[in-house]
């Protein structure tokens, strides 16, 4: 049973080197990651099982190695948000009122060789393109925006292949 308890919930700092090229954008770390601190801790959540099918980076890893192995890729990882209300892990419960976008300007111009942005599922996309694109300077827009199916255990009706397939866009 899901509480109705509202809470604001934040969200962690970027794993990125200054040298990234791409970045993976996820909406906002569901509950069990937050207890973990760390990104895509739900133990249904395949992203770490995609990274390791994708960039062959074993998921079995400790958490700090599986962040190092990515970001040496030159991937960064990040959400839209850095803070809202919700009442449980679901993008769906985030109170629109609440929304608190991360900088993006700042964080492409520290990155400035990012040149395509991943979105995780399509509520990342969804509030990247309503909450961030239209504030960002135009040059900034030239950034190539794609959603690639979410991870996220709520994304069951996704065959694993036909993410693992699309995830594949990381490397090409």
């Amino acid at each position: 049973m899901q509480s109705n308890s509202q809470e604001l919930v934040h969200c962690f700092a970027p794993l990125a080197r200054d040298d990234a090229t791409r970045l993976i954008l996820g909406s906002m770390p569901g509950k069990a990651s937050l207890t973990a601190q760390q990104y895509y801790a739900h133990p249904r959540n395949v992203f770490w099982l995609l990274i390791e099918q994708v960039l062959a980076i074993p998921a079995a890893l400790p958490y700090a190695q599986r962040c190092e192995a990515l970001v040496a890729r030159r991937i960064a990882v990040w959400d839209v948000l850095q803070s809202c209300v919700r009442s449980s892990s679901l993008d769906a419960d985030i109170e629109p009122d609440s929304i608190l976008p991360n900088d993006f300007a700042g964080f492409f111009t520290a990155h400035s060789n990012i040149s395509k942005v991943y979105c995780n599922g399509a509520a990342a996309e969804q509030l990247f393109r309503r909450q961030v694109w239209p504030k960002l300077p135009a040059p900034l827009q030239r950034i190539e925006l794609l959603r690639l199916p979410s991870t996220s255990p709520a994304n069951a009706s996704i065959a694993y292949a036909v993410k693992v397939q699309q995830w594949q866009q990381l490397i090409e």
